[in-house]
């Protein structure tokens, strides 16, 4: 990955650990000369410039699907709750200008593409087959379900399903996401590797 790019995501606001968003990169390269890449959960931009280095390497685009008004985990007297992305005047978390301005100086605006929405209602609406769909949202059960219900659907024939905070073991984080990701295998999807709490999987041939 590039340096000077690398260095963005290391100082972008977000929860990704180096090895995960290497290894999203890497997802990311390999599927983005077949097709549109596209994240369920934005935040600030921290795992768009993964993906969005991707994208730009394979001459392709990163379409990233947030509110951008957080996910509960991220709400007041919660742990993730950051309150510097509070605007002032609502008094309610956005991200959005925060993710804007770490887009922009990682110099991706060309290739970054953000969607503002909820996911399900932008997916209900989607018609273009994705090379690769990762899935970062909201990290309630209804919620994770959701959006892979909502999205999957849309990845194209071998194209790959990445899912975030995946953890076997409940004292290492919310079981969720384990949950959606083990819904994925039994519905056929077939594991293709795991960093830290990252599970990368490939659809089936048609």
């Amino acid at each position: 990955m590039d340096s000077e790019l690398l260095t963005h995501a290391r100082n972008a606001i977000g929860f990704m650990p180096e090895a995960e968003g290497l290894a999203l990169y890497e997802a990311g390269s390999a599927s983005a000369g077949r097709g549109p890449l596209l994240e369920v959960g934005t935040y600030c931009g921290k795992s768009a410039i993964y993906l969005g280095a991707a994208a730009r390497r394979g001459n392709s685009v990163l379409y990233t699907v947030d509110h951008h008004h957080g996910s509960l985990e991220n709400q007041v007297g919660w742990e993730h709750h950051d309150q510097r992305l509070v605007d002032p005047e609502t008094g309610h978390l956005d991200t959005l200008p925060w993710f804007r301005r770490t887009i922009a100086s990682a110099g991706l605006e060309d290739c970054v593409v953000a969607v503002i929405g909820s996911s399900t209602t932008v997916a209900a609406h989607w018609q273009t087959p994705l090379a690769l769909l990762f899935i970062d949202g909201g990290h309630a059960y209804e919620v994770a379900q959701s959006d892979y219900e909502s999205w999957s659907p849309k990845v194209m024939a071998e194209g790959l399903l990445l899912f975030h905070d995946v953890f076997e073991n409940p004292e290492d984080g919310g079981q969720a996401p384990f949950m959606v990701y083990k819904q994925a295998v039994e519905d056929g999807w077939r594991p293709v590797s795991e960093t830290g709490s990252l599970r990368v999987l490939r659809k089936a041939a048609n």
